[in-house]
């Protein structure tokens, strides 16, 4: 099944918007080593305003170098996420300020212990691909928050890995931490277990720190999604076409940056520009707007030949409701038929107002129902069942036939919070709604669930990049 917005001609329109912004608006790039590579590669730079203007060339060279497939894979190699192969991945929110109490609904800031709690569930989950912290836990310091983060989630799923990489320095000891753990650089090259984000600022800026860590991790190199989030009508023109121009130069920049540090590094075209909801002043996470325009950017990332990350699954909603089901299900399945590679951060209530065990675990049940949508069916001499239809005949049923019970766990969705029990049955379960339901399978996980354990020499290793990075980052 394909969803597709926008035809050839809209997507060239809006690339020639994109370029004509970076030639003769520009983009401000807090950084001098940048800058300077920028003037070296034919730019035009104005060091005093941080302004890089860049030529249309550059851009279509870095498009050119940019390594257009990648895998990220986990402890376990046989778990991994393909990126530009036509494969969908889905990943949990690398890490949020609160955490929500889903039997209270009461929030409270994130600690390290909220970090393994979430790893472990993301862990369990199928169909989850890559693992996010959920977390961005408070009670470590921001300056090796990322390394501790990134060692308790190594140690807590044999998955990939998400979270929020901090800085140049920190992202020295998260290579370490990955060397301890494949044996070489080589081998985190061969098999990353992450990637960090790059998230220029809109309106048209990019940060200092973003871009500067970028120098430690394209040594390896790891690969680089790139993914602003303009905001229509607030830091983007109020139109979802200008919105999306102004979005796809700020990916088109940050292509440029990573090629520049060094030509061949993987990147991923992060599409996920919003709405903005002029009476509450709030972003908007899952409106209808954000269906249509995650389909766009996934078809201009295409257009391009990169892989494409996309903000869809999500929800404005700050609790596991209706509200929830609704626009996670609807953008997620919009986003799935339009073709990208991975989809949003799922997890999150509202707005990044907290992360919710709970809410992950509906939007886990949505992804195995987009799955099966994505499945299609197959139609042959065998499915048609004209055989069987001859031996029932008019007036008989198909539930013990042979051919039933060969086909109807491959033709059908079991779904395991779904209900479709009858009334009496569900009266009798206490009335459990979509909610409770979800709290109760997370904390039936979480109740039995390990991870498989590290063995005691990377154990040690990896504790010894921690220590490490707390005495020399903690000062």
């Amino acid at each position: 099944m394909k969803c597709s917005v926008l035809d050839d001609k809209r997507i060239a329109q809006i690339h020639r918007t994109s370029i004509g912004i970076l030639e003769t608006v520009g983009i401000v790039i807090p950084h001098k080593q940048m800058r300077e590579l920028f003037k070296g590669a034919g730019a035009n730079v104005d060091d005093a305003k941080e302004l890089v203007k860049i030529p249309e060339k550059l851009v279509m060279s870095s498009l050119a170098t940019a390594a257009k497939k990648f895998t990220l894979y986990g402890r376990d190699r046989a778990k991994k996420a393909v990126f530009g192969e036509g494969k969908r991945n889905y990943n949990a929110t690398a890490g949020e300020a609160l955490w929500i109490n889903d039997r209270t609904g009461e929030r409270r800031y994130t600690t390290i212990e909220d970090v393994r709690t979430a790893t472990r569930l993301g862990n369990s989950l199928p169909d989850l691909t890559i693992v996010g912290a959920m977390a961005d836990p408070k009670d470590i310091p921001t300056t090796y928050r990322c390394v501790e983060v990134a060692a308790e989630m190594l140690k807590n799923t044999t998955k990939p890995i998400q979270f929020w990489f901090h800085d140049r320095a920190s992202a020295k000891f998260l290579i370490d931490l990955f060397t301890a753990v494949r044996g070489s650089v080589e081998e985190v090259a061969k098999y990353p277990f992450a990637y960090p984000f790059l998230e220029p600022i809109t309106p048209l800026r990019f940060p200092a720190n973003g871009i500067d860590l970028l120098f430690e991790t394209c040594k390896v190199p790891l690969p680089v999604p790139i993914g602003p989030m303009a905001q229509v009508g607030l830091t983007a023109p109020g139109t979802l076409a200008g919105t999306l121009a102004m979005e796809n130069a700020e990916i088109l920049a940050g292509v440029c940056v990573t090629q520049l540090i060094r030509p061949g590094t993987p990147v991923c075209y992060g599409g996920i520009p919003h709405g903005y909801d002029m009476r509450t002043t709030q972003m908007v996470f899952a409106g209808p707007e954000q269906a249509l325009m995650a389909v766009a950017m996934t078809q201009i990332g295409k257009h391009y030949g990169l892989p494409v990350y996309i903000n869809v699954g999500l929800t404005d909603s700050k609790t596991v409701d209706a509200q929830a089901g609704i626009e996670s299900g609807i953008t997620l399945a919009c986003g799935a038929m339009a073709g990208a590679d991975i989809f949003g951060h799922l997890g999150i209530c509202g707005v990044d107002l907290g992360t919710s065990l709970a809410m992950l675990g509906m939007q886990h049940e949505i992804i195995g129902y987009v799955e099966r949508l994505m499945r299609d069916f197959e139609v042959s001499e065998d499915t048609l069942g004209l055989d069987v239809v001859r031996s029932v005949g008019p007036g008989g049923n198909f539930i013990a036939e042979e051919h039933t019970a060969e086909h109807f766990r491959n033709e059908l969705f079991f779904p395991k919070l779904l209900s479709r029990d009858f009334w009496d049955p569900w009266v009798a379960d206490g009335r459990r709604d979509m909610r409770m339901r979800a709290m109760e399978m997370v904390e039936g996980v979480l109740a039995t669930h390990q991870p498989v354990p590290m063995d005691a020499d990377t154990l040690k290793r990896v504790d010894g990049v921690v220590a490490d990075a707390k005495r020399i980052l903690g000062k």
